[in-house]
């Protein structure tokens, strides 16, 4: 099916329309489908074929929606940098409406790159093709390691020349997720002094997200809990395969426990925790090692929107939201202990006391050695086979690696195991860079051929080599990334 005659769904405009400003997407010069994802097409009731038709690019550029269809740009406060500003919103994007994904839930389907609307502070609301196929590809890449995120439907050239450092063509993204309510959105609903508009936004996010919440006898502490836990897990992923996302502001942090709004981000590449890829992240506020401190920083800011709902009395809602933020490291550790065994392929009945110890040790010869996160943890699978050399040929510490490698090798490793959570490939950031600018240049090939890589990032296939590889020793210390706008 198609929906060219039917309107998206508006949920969030019709009950939250003070978040909600009704805005129309600016026309497209030139219009060029550079990228449809065929697959979500089809799970969200959308026919490819119809997609790529004048029509359809109607919709995913938003200037040809189904009469009735009411686009609207979302208002959300937030804290960039640590540093809190009470208007953001929409500057260049907007809430085209919800669909119905064949799973049964619903689904945003929301536009980056639309033009200007009346959140863009002075900028031009536009996107260029590099950021957003960055976003694409990233997003899919997550998406099947199996963490939880926005999804890309398609990327649209428009035709316009859009103005950054230089003159770039001109896209527009088209962005899928469960929804797009961040903390920010409740920090502006509780600026507002309006209570019944902050509680109206947490029944509407418990409904959405966390309906298991509804039922506990403080359903807004309860809606709390559960976003603590949805975060404390996405952010142990994160960890995991070794993503920086790169602008973790509260405006970026959603309810949902989705990954959002892959700006400057980028993976790592040798282990360090002080990586940052950011160019505007000149004091390392959001490197890789310091992800799940803001984390828990941006989750205190979502519980000092809540206290109104959490109880009347501010003292009792503090001590209720303390005590539940608290349990941000548990789960944290938790999830990253129970990921660290799985990817040294040991059994979950070894507890931490013994793990734990093997852990810290490894992370300290990764750092100290400078060895690629991915390549290290795929190659020890090799390890567990019987052949160390993929892995151990990573230090130059030949006798610290060994040492350990023989008390990993005692706790009886699963290769197999080790294979199904170790990726082969992810997005690598000189392979990022190289189709991106072929892309930018009119040749999309490159960007087909990494993203058929990273989407089945499991599989080990022939002719694929570049695609496991570090990037030249001389790339990663000086690689930085931007947010194209």
């Amino acid at each position: 099916m198609s929906t060219a005659t039917t309107p998206l769904d508006a949920r969030f405009a019709r009950e939250l329309p003070e978040l909600a400003l009704p805005w129309q997407a600016d026309p497209a010069p030139e219009p060029r489908l550079l990228v449809l994802n065929d697959r979500l097409a089809a799970d969200l009731g959308l026919d490819a074929a119809w997609l790529r038709g004048p029509d359809g690019l109607g919709l995913l550029l938003g200037t040809g929606l189904p009469e009735g269809t009411t686009p609207v740009a979302q208002v959300y406060a937030g804290h960039q940098f640590g540093h809190y500003s009470p208007r953001l919103g929409d500057g260049r994007a907007l809430l085209l409406g919800e669909l119905t994904h064949a799973d049964g839930g619903l689904r945003d389907l929301h536009l980056k790159g639309s033009g200007r609307t009346p959140f863009s502070r002075g900028g031009d609301g536009l996107a260029v093709v590099g950021p957003m196929l960055r976003e694409y590809l990233v997003s899919e890449a997550m998406h099947a390691l199996g963490i939880p995120t926005t999804r890309s439907l398609a990327v649209v050239a428009t035709g316009r020349r859009v103005y950054r450092e230089t003159a770039l063509p001109g896209a527009v993204l088209a962005r899928v997720a469960s929804s797009h309510l961040r903390v920010g959105s409740f920090q502006y609903a509780r600026a507002t002094d309006d209570v019944d508009l902050l509680r109206r936004l947490a029944d509407h996010a418990i409904a959405r997200h966390h309906p298991a919440a509804a039922a506990a006898g403080n359903r807004y502490l309860a809606l709390f809990e559960a976003v603590v836990a949805a975060q404390a897990e996405l952010v142990a992923r994160w960890m995991l395969v070794g993503f920086v996302h790169g602008v973790m502001n509260t405006d970026n942090m959603t309810i949902s426990g989705e990954t959002i709004d892959y700006g400057p981000c980028a993976f790592m590449e040798a282990f360090d925790p002080a990586t940052v890829y950011s160019s505007i992240d000149e004091g390392g506020r959001y490197a890789y090692g310091n992800q799940p401190h803001v984390a828990q920083w941006n989750l205190a800011r979502f519980a000092e929107s809540l206290l109104p709902l959490i109880a009347d009395d501010q003292d009792r809602a503090i001590a209720l939201a303390v005590e539940a933020l608290g349990a941000f490291r548990e789960r944290y550790e938790t999830a990253w202990s129970a990921g660290m065994r799985a990817k040294l392929g040991l059994g979950a009945d070894l507890g931490d006391a013994v793990t734990g110890p093997l852990v810290d040790d490894l992370l300290v010869l990764l750092r100290d050695n400078h060895v690629d996160h991915t390549s290290f943890y795929r190659g020890l699978g090799a390890a567990a086979r019987g052949d160390a050399e993929p892995a151990r040929g990573l230090f130059l510490d030949l006798a610290g690696i060994d040492a350990w490698l023989d008390r990993w090798r005692a706790l009886g490793p699963d290769a197999g195991a080790m294979a199904r959570v170790n990726p082969v490939y992810v997005p690598r950031n000189h392979l990022v860079e190289e189709a991106l600018a072929a892309a930018t240049e009119g040749e999309t090939g490159p960007f087909e051929r990494l993203l058929d890589a990273v989407t089945a990032p499991y599989d080990e296939r022939p002719g694929l080599e570049r695609y496991a590889a570090p990037g030249p020793e001389d790339f990663g210390a000086t690689y930085r990334t931007f947010c194209g706008t």
